[in-house]
């Protein structure tokens, strides 16, 4: 089940609007909160205010009377401004809150936590012994002479 966004509120005529949407039309629905780039983050450490983009549908009219509209695209929502707390720079996408030194690591229920790529790796944490590569090389011909 998904956690309820602290930003999401009902208003007394019965829409659901979200408090970080800059602008007049904020109000959201399920789709978009479940597409939302702040909780991809997850860090406490970012402040942020969001910008829904909401293409304009296009009628199409043929020459023989039928009219069709083309909506491909829902609304989405983006981060408008976004900056990191700690860091004080920045922020202009998810993936750059996942590789941050100074954010805290979720808590994990595992003896052993998987590591998350590119965060605390050491280069030879990536490196997979091939067994049949390590051969004693006492048994290989020298070719010098």
């Amino acid at each position: 089940m998904d956690t309820p966004c602290p930003h999401r509120l009902v208003l007394e005529d019965g829409r659901i609007s979200c408090q970080k949407i800059a602008g007049t039309d904020n109000e959201v629905s399920p789709d978009i909160c479940r597409h939302c780039p702040a909780p991809a983050c997850g860090c406490d450490s970012l402040r942020f205010s969001l910008e829904k983009v909401a293409l304009t549908p296009i009628t199409v009219r043929w020459a023989n009377g039928h009219a069709e509209v083309w909506d491909d695209q829902p609304p989405h929502v983006s981060f408008l401004r976004s900056s990191c707390a700690l860091r004080k720079a920045p922020v202009s996408s998810p993936a750059e809150c996942l590789v941050c030194s100074l954010r805290e690591r979720p808590p994990t229920t595992s003896p052993n936590p998987l590591p998350i790529p590119g965060i605390g790796l050491d280069r030879r944490d990536n490196v997979i012994p091939f067994v049949g590569r390590l051969r004693d090389r006492s048994s290989v011909p020298s070719t010098s002479s």
